[in-house]
């Protein structure tokens, strides 16, 4: 269980980095005179987030093969790179 978490952690915090959300969050933060605020709210909607992909993804298992769920992720994820390298998002 302690390697499921760490790898978890380790995912998410390295794919976060850098990301336009984290860089949303840094902006927020140099218009707040304090940084709790900014830090909770984006803690919470972090969670929150997680919590949505882990409900979403025990339940699409339960239907759908896990193989074909990583397919379609890389899929997409392909497209979306195209599409950002295309300038169309």
């Amino acid at each position: 269980m302690v390697k499921i978490i760490f790898t978890t952690f380790l995912i998410v915090f390295i794919a976060e980095l850098g990301d336009k959300t984290q860089l949303q969050t840094m902006l927020l933060a140099t218009q707040s005179n304090t940084l709790w605020p900014v830090f909770v709210g984006a803690s919470m909607a972090l969670i929150l987030s997680s919590l949505l992909g882990v409900i979403a993804g025990s339940y699409l298992t339960r239907y759908v093969p896990a193989s074909y769920l990583q397919t379609s992720a890389g899929v997409v994820f392909i497209v979306i790179g195209i599409l950002t390298l295309a300038g169309k998002i």
